[in-house]
């Protein structure tokens, strides 16, 4: 090829280019807008899901022009509860939801719940490979008329927070606990403390007048209450508790939207917003361990209880959860509890530590993310 030709070849490919982008414009163009509710317990930036949450607004804003999504964090619309009959209703279009907080409508959603199930990144990745999840969807579309998604990650290093360090089922005693959903509550109850279901929007108030002593959370929600609960213990992953995100939509909304916006919206999330949760969560994990860990129970700061002391706990909670999920719920549950059980176990041993593509993020290329804290929280200076 000579220099005349390759300039024509060259002439050629940015002109193919440039219709190609110019055609992209035109078809985003002429996509219909859409307006989203979507309603979450959870706080917004520098929370994980937060940001995930922002994101998910800003790439629908920006590929469906003139749409409108509208976020509201910390059950400031709906509780997760009031947003899955809200959904089923026609009320609401779209939920951050979780399962353990779901089950107050559906106890079937309690199956996934339990802590030391779910042991490694990679064995949490693979959640929605398990015939257990696929069941609950379907169940979720049947009966409430909800579409499941899929899931996302709570932090991996759930743990328990308070004014003070526990550690020991006897620093658990007596303690006035929240908890993220009642099948914590077991869990809690079988260490001695006293539990309470709360939405995260109510912790901080109640921390800082006393109605609770601590609170079950993830490490996100740590960062939100280390003020009024600076000691935070975990029992490894998933040692305390083990709970995760599902995103759904209400089918009485999405059936009518047209192809194209559900194409768009279910790209959005399952080839986005989703993949990018689970690894700037595994990334938020990483820099609040770094930057608030302590070696010294004694000291305020993030605790990581060593083999010996996660295993008393693990000992004094025993199947309570497990039991308490087979108390509320129908017979009929009592076999997708064992099965979530044993697809957890070949799960972790299927992904040992190190082993996950998760683990393998470049966090540092990450962390622009959470600058997204100064956009939407942090006052601007006038």
């Amino acid at each position: 090829m000579n220099l005349a030709q390759g300039k024509k070849a060259l002439l050629s490919a940015v002109a193919a280019a440039a219709l190609t982008v110019v055609g992209a414009a035109s078809a985003m163009a002429d996509v219909k807008p859409v307006m989203i509710r979507i309603a979450a317990d959870l706080t917004g930036p520098p929370h994980p899901a937060g940001i995930s949450m922002s994101l998910f607004k800003e790439l629908v804003e920006k590929k469906m022009p003139g749409s409108e999504v509208r976020l509201f964090f910390a059950g400031s619309l709906y509780r997760i509860p009031e947003a899955v009959e809200a959904m089923t209703d026609g009320n609401l279009e779209m939920t951050w939801g979780q399962f353990g907080k779901t089950a107050a409508v559906d106890p079937y959603m309690n199956v996934v719940v339990g802590a030391q199930l779910l042991t490694t990144p990679g064995a949490i990745d693979s959640l929605d490979s398990f015939e257990t999840i696929k069941f609950l969807q379907d169940r979720m579309n049947k009966v409430h008329d909800v579409h499941i998604f899929g899931s996302g990650h709570l932090s991996m290093y759930m743990g328990a927070g308070s004014g003070s360090r526990l550690i020991s089922p006897a620093d658990f005693k007596g303690k006035k606990m929240r908890s993220m959903g009642p099948a914590e509550n077991a869990l809690l109850g079988a260490l001695g403390a006293n539990p309470t279901t709360m939405a995260f929007g109510d912790v901080p108030p109640a921390l800082q007048t006393g109605v609770i002593d601590g609170l079950l959370t993830s490490l996100g929600g740590f960062n939100s209450t280390k003020d009024q609960a600076p000691f935070f213990t975990i029992a490894g992953i998933n040692g305390i508790v083990g709970d995760y995100y599902w995103i759904g939509a209400s089918n009485s909304w999405w059936n009518k939207l047209d192809t194209e916006q559900q194409a768009i919206l279910n790209g959005i999330i399952m080839n986005e917003v989703l993949p990018f949760q689970k690894q700037i969560n595994f990334c938020n994990d990483k820099r609040l361990v770094d930057k608030f860990e302590t070696k010294d129970p004694s000291k305020p700061g993030i605790y990581i209880m060593n083999a010996a002391e996660a295993s008393a706990i693990k000992t004094a909670a025993g199947d309570a959860t497990a039991k308490w999920i087979k108390s509320k719920t129908p017979d009929a549950a009592d076999m997708w509890v064992d099965k979530f059980a044993m697809e957890a176990a070949a799960a972790v041993a299927a992904n040992p530590i190190g082993s996950s593509k998760l683990e393998k993020t470049d966090c540092a290329a990450m962390a622009k993310w959470f600058t997204v804290y100064e956009r939407y929280v942090k006052p601007k200076k006038k």
